[in-house]
């Protein structure tokens, strides 16, 4: 008979630990009783009915890189976890609008907001996401042309992001941002890309040469330009100040005659013609003629050796005297 209550006991204590579901922190468990959804365990410890609830197993396919290659592997759990996830999914071939075909890889972060649409809306959440991800990317990939998918990766992760979210909506998932790894254009196109590149910048050269040049010239007229005005500023200032020295002399010599019967506009016209005098026959080299003033000519008409004086090597300047007069320039 003492069997019977120690066997009640451990009944009672197996049970008890039966019934007990101890969840992880940041992990939900999905509950089905006879079959059917029932609750979501949250973290912590957790009451069940043995053998009425039980978890619901989840199996879900996967794609893990291993040293021989991607392959896809069936993971078990009776949890789903609620972190941000990042999903990697595999480079493919995708073809632009100018049909180039080019290889694109990306990562994906996503965040499982819904335990149980996750898990009743889809069977296999991780790999209908992976083929949602790619056929939304061939799709904006096939609407742009090469050059602006190289250098538009923000307006496709938008874009894919957008779409992304939409669509997982209903499965419970939360994408948060879309990443572009990489973009690799066939090899003749690279080159081809390369060639124009150097093209492009040996055009910028020569327009910056161009333009440079173009600019000292600029420059250089404008110092012409400057260094002509004032130049002609100086002269003429030079001109103003010779002028109001002038004046400032006639002034002078106007006030020395007052009182006098002279002339100053004579006496100045004087000064003129003897300085004029000084200059004649500056550039006859080894000449000599005499010049002399126009009235000083009559003078001379009474001297008849004058040309034998000279030797006959030079001329004597003025009008033409009575005969018999010297040879006169």
């Amino acid at each position: 008979m003492l069997y019977i209550p120690i066997a009640l006991v451990l009944l009672v204590i197996l049970l008890a630990l039966k019934g007990l579901k101890i969840v992880r922190q940041a992990e939900v468990v999905i509950v089905e009783r006879l079959g059917r959804f029932h609750k979501i365990l949250l973290p912590g410890i957790n009451i069940l009915w043995p053998f009425i609830d039980r978890p619901r197993q989840i199996t879900w396919r996967m794609r893990v890189e291993t040293p021989r290659g991607p392959i896809n592997r069936a993971v078990n759990s009776n949890s789903v976890d609620l972190r941000e996830q990042v999903f990697d999914f595999p480079e493919q071939s995708v073809i632009t609008a100018d049909n180039v075909v080019i290889e694109v890889n990306g990562l994906l972060y996503y965040q499982v907001t819904d335990a149980k649409r996750a898990i009743y809306e889809v069977a296999n959440l991780p790999m209908a996401i992976e083929k949602l991800a790619q056929t939304t990317l061939r799709n904006i990939i096939g609407e742009m042309e090469l050059d602006t998918t190289l250098g538009s990766r923000d307006e496709i992760n938008s874009k894919m992001r957008t779409v992304l979210d939409d669509a997982t909506d209903k499965w419970g998932v939360k994408v948060n941002r879309v990443e572009l790894q990489d973009i690799s254009p066939p090899e003749s196109v690279q080159v081809a890309m390369e060639k124009q590149m150097r093209a492009e910048r040996e055009r910028r050269a020569v327009i910056l040469e161009a333009e440079g040049e173009k600019q000292s010239q600029i420059l250089r007229a404008e110092g012409h330009r400057e260094s002509a005005i004032a130049m002609a500023q100086g002269d003429r200032q030079s001109r103003i100040l010779r002028a109001e020295g002038e004046a400032e002399g006639l002034t002078i010599v106007r006030q020395s005659f007052v009182g006098l019967k002279a002339d100053p506009a004579q006496y100045q016209v004087a000064l003129s013609y003897l300085d004029t005098l000084g200059t004649l026959g500056a550039n006859h080299k080894g000449d000599k003629t005499v010049f002399i003033p126009f009235e000083s000519a009559n003078l001379l008409g009474g001297i008849g050796g004058l040309r034998e004086l000279l030797g006959g090597q030079g001329v004597v300047s003025g009008a033409a005297p009575p005969p018999p007069p010297p040879s006169i320039r």
